[in-house]
């Protein structure tokens, strides 16, 4: 598992649950004030993930107002951005004179050496978000680019920001198959795709070095292969020509992982039908369908498959897995 920090006002008496709060997120992100019309009683949770220079956070709490001011920032700057993204609620962000309000899956960029206030809020609910620390030295673009997107929304909905949000979202919901040392790997996917959608949002994807760009590429890749696995057209040939890259450019790419782009692919197919064969409320679909969903229109072919991957033929898994408990075939790692 990944180092993890955990922290909670659940447990403690009303009173105190507010200043608790307050003296962990000073802790954990740079210094601000806070305050929240439900401090009598507060309720929040927070989760910090350690990747190395770079720490996510996954947090649910009631209103609260989060401000940086000038005296702030000269006791204390850290020299980091701040990656604000609700999930469920809404950010209304206040800067000198500007004013912005961002929703669900937006993504917004602050910046720790510039004040401003943001009220995260959720109606009567609780407010669900995602943050990220990262500190403006492991960013390639120059401090000049970047205040061009301070406190401006982006969306995590489509392109890069979908692929971050997508990225946080899996690794925020099972850190159990990563040890520690993964941290600082994990970390430096996330400073990648942060610097793609910083570089795609200003039009300044010539600033990335070489090797971001190529990183990023291999995860626009992997992410199209994910959307497609039950296509049985999907081939090297269909992804090279989807991204604009001849197929040897494609190999080349992959050339560092640890499959080639076909294996990876059926790798991948597998693992999905796997998981369905052991899906309870998939019980009555046929094996040759739950194949042929992932992308395996001959039957033959997967059973073949599929007993060199796991050891035993589909029919004998899903038998083993709904209804013997404890030995189903263990699930590959994440990747």
């Amino acid at each position: 598992m990944l180092n993890e920090t955990v922290f909670r006002t659940e447990g403690l008496h009303g009173a105190d649950r507010f200043d608790f709060w307050c003296e962990r997120v000073g802790r954990t992100h740079a210094p601000l004030d806070l305050y929240s019309p439900h401090a009598a009683d507060y309720q929040a949770r927070q989760r910090v993930l350690d990747l190395g220079a770079v720490y996510v956070w996954p947090t649910t709490h009631q209103a609260i107002r989060f401000r940086r001011t000038t005296k702030l920032i000269r006791q204390s700057d850290p020299e980091q951005y701040h990656i604000g993204i609700p999930i469920h609620g809404t950010n209304h962000i206040s800067w000198g004179s500007e004013n912005a309000v961002y929703g669900a899956r937006e993504i917004q960029v602050f910046d720790s050496s510039r004040a401003f206030q943001v009220y995260s809020s959720n109606g009567s609910e609780q407010f669900t978000g995602i943050g990220i620390e990262v500190p403006k030295a492991v960013l390639p673009l120059p401090q000049h680019r970047m205040d061009g997107l301070f406190a401006r929304g982006m969306s995590g909905r489509e392109g890069f920001g979908a692929l971050l949000l997508q990225f946080l979202t899996q690794l925020s919901s099972d850190t159990s198959c990563y040890l520690p040392s993964d941290g600082p790997r994990l970390g430096g996917v996330v400073v990648d795709l942060l610097s793609s959608l910083f570089a795609h949002t200003l039009e300044a994807d010539g600033a990335l070095p070489p090797e971001t760009r190529t990183r990023s590429l291999v995860l626009r890749i992997r992410a199209h292969v994910q959307r497609h696995l039950h296509d049985p057209e999907l081939t090297p040939t269909s992804i090279a020509a989807a991204h604009h890259i001849s197929i040897s450019y494609l190999h080349r790419l992959f050339r560092g992982e640890h499959e080639t782009v076909a294996a990876w692919i059926r790798s991948q197919r597998l693992e999905r039908a796997r998981r369905d064969l052991g899906d309870p409320g998939m019980a009555a679909t046929p094996v040759h369908a739950v194949a042929a969903r992932w992308g395996f229109p001959r039957a033959a072919d997967f059973t073949r498959a599929f007993r060199a991957a796991y050891g035993v033929p589909p029919s004998d898994y899903r038998r083993q897995a709904l209804h013997v408990p404890g030995t189903a075939v263990p699930s590959t790692p994440c990747s």
